[in-house]
């Protein structure tokens, strides 16, 4: 948060009054510009921190859409400018065959927990992986529930570097027969610096759901009503597994955008109108509405193809 003040005061502005009369002014491009490049900065910096410490293992974990795809594929991207080749390990190809899955609470499926994941096998693969043997990698097929061998075989070379993301990834109970010295554990989270006023924060929480809200429409075919039933369970997910292991990163990247709500609304004000009266979300859905509202709209051609804003918006540079 200390660190994002100070961005504040880089660009000029903390409230959303101040960026109001920055977007009046015709003046949104300037901030957008120089918010993404101090957040490319910052990746520049883990990028940095990685090659320093001869890391082998980045293992990448953030709450519901924080945008750790996004930050990942940026990661990449500056570790191959430090002469490293990064590498992605999909966490959900070692799920555990279905039928062996645990029951939550109320008998379904917990897709979210730990054991969830074949946790001794993935560690054998790894090992094998840092110590610069030949492993075949699994794939996990999600309309079967069966995890097969994929025939593809993965090396490690010395200039490899191992990308893992997922929601343990900050869990020691994940990764606990490899070496911490082969390990870098990165945070990524949108932690909303810019106020309403002097008095009033807005909450890192609703900032995410809207982004939410957005992809799951764009992407997913979900409505905002759909969206926002499920998220107190999403959050409660996020209570359990994600934030109790924040604090064990190494480095945390703050992927909140001062300038973002001003062009999520032009999408997410008429999602929210749709909810209708009748739906228990309605107040939710209105109480969002009102939040955004505040925000002098930016139009979407001014953001970048590469800002992690386009991971919710579409129109992205990277393939997700």
């Amino acid at each position: 948060m200390a660190e994002n003040r100070r961005w504040q005061r880089i660009v000029g502005l903390s409230t959303v009054s101040q960026l109001n009369e920055v977007v009046r002014a015709g003046h949104a491009t300037t901030v957008i510009n120089v918010t993404e490049a101090l957040q490319e900065r910052k990746i520049a910096a883990v990028a940095d921190e990685i090659q320093r410490l001869g890391s082998r293992l980045v293992l990448l974990a953030g709450p519901s859409s924080s945008g750790k795809t996004t930050t990942c594929k940026r990661l990449s991207v500056q570790l191959g400018a430090c002469g490293l080749r990064p590498v992605g390990l999909s966490m959900d190809d070692y799920f555990v065959n279905r039928e062996d899955t645990p029951r939550g609470e109320n008998g379904d499926y917990d897709f979210e927990c730990l054991n969830a994941l074949d946790v001794p096998f993935f560690n054998r693969q790894l090992q094998a992986l840092l110590a610069g043997e030949a492993v075949e990698l699994p794939k996990y097929d999600f309309h079967t529930g069966r995890r097969t061998m994929s025939g593809t075989t993965l090396q490690l070379r010395s200039n490899d570097v191992l990308i893992v993301e997922g929601i343990h990834a900050l869990n020691p109970d994940l990764t606990p027969d490899i070496d911490p010295a082969d390990k870098f554990q990165l945070y990524v989270s949108a932690l909303t610096t810019i106020e309403l006023d002097g008095h009033r924060r807005i909450s890192t929480s609703d900032n995410r759901l809207l982004r939410r809200i957005v992809r799951d429409c764009q992407f997913r075919g979900y409505s905002a009503e759909d969206t926002l039933h499920r998220w107190p369970s999403v959050r409660a997910g996020e209570e359990k597994w994600i934030f109790p292991y924040q604090e064990n990163c190494d480095m945390m990247v703050n992927s909140a955008l001062l300038y973002e709500l001003s062009v999520l609304r032009g999408r997410v004000l008429p999602l929210l109108e749709a909810v209708p009266e009748v739906s228990p979300v309605r107040p939710e859905a209105e109480r969002l509405r009102q939040l955004v509202e505040f925000f002098e709209p930016i139009p979407e051609a001014q953001i970048p193809h590469i800002s992690l804003l386009r991971e919710f918006l579409g129109g992205s540079a990277f393939k997700y």
